[in-house]
């Protein structure tokens, strides 16, 4: 299932990219797409379901090219969230399609409405790998998708932009703290994924540079009053999934 899950998020993209529908994928298979070293060990893994962010003006739009492609609505998640999210479901396969609208909300929040990678398959590289970095506790899964990214991916304006990042850290010291964290965690098991060397060191590299660029840039002063106030008070917040 997991190719097949993978593969299906890059024929909806491509589907919704053909329409002229800003639907684009995020999340693990996102990363399968922008990367190669996602798809081969060792770095590959098991892919559950498809996410895509989209906006909430479209969501007329996006209902009808998912029933257009095969799948039902959730008729009663859509009612009562669908002013941030709708799911969908394919059901022969029962293969489920989330679909969050304008942000990303889980521990930190991004604003994903304009976010979109050169072939307007998946979200840009940044707000990619910012997804990944602002989770406050990775798991594997995560780590997989982290490595592959900063292995395949320069920190470069053509590859992953860092001014996106610094942009929005600038005046969120709770994001930026987060993703200081996930790369000191990611530096550390650097070791255990049976990389080559020369990757793990590449990898390595570029988790350095990404730290130090952060601590570099200037900070607005939202983000030096919340610095004062440190990890005293929680500075994320607890996704729904773990509250539920």
């Amino acid at each position: 299932m997991s190719d097949d899950t993978a593969q299906e998020g890059r024929r909806l993209a491509t589907a919704a990219a053909a329409a002229d529908l800003p639907l684009r994928l995020l999340g693990g298979v996102a990363v399968f797409c922008a990367c190669p070293s996602a798809r081969i060990a060792p770095l590959q893994r098991v892919y559950g379901d498809a996410d895509f962010i989209g906006r909430s003006g479209d969501r007329k739009r996006i209902t009808a090219f998912m029933e257009q492609q095969g799948y039902e609505p959730d008729r009663m998640f859509n009612a009562l969230h669908g002013a941030t999210r709708l799911n969908f479901h394919d059901p022969i396969s029962e293969r489920p399609v989330d679909v969050l609208l304008d942000r990303f909300v889980m521990a930190h929040e991004l604003d994903l409405r304009d976010s979109a990678s050169p072939d307007g398959l998946t979200i840009s590289l940044a707000d990619l790998l910012m997804t990944k970095l602002q989770v406050v506790n990775i798991n594997e899964k995560d780590v997989r998708d982290l490595l592959a990214l900063l292995r395949d991916h320069e920190l470069a304006d053509d590859g992953i932009d860092v001014r996106r990042i610094l942009d929005a850290t600038r005046n969120d010291w709770g994001l930026e703290h987060t993703i200081h964290r996930s790369l000191d965690t990611l530096a550390g098991l650097l070791g255990d994924f049976g990389l080559p060397p020369a990757d793990a060191e590449l990898i390595g590299r570029r988790i350095r540079a990404l730290a130090d660029g952060l601590d570099a840039a200037p900070k607005g002063s939202k983000w030096k009053l919340r610095a004062r106030v440190g990890e005293r008070v929680r500075w994320y917040e607890e996704p729904e999934e773990a509250r539920a």
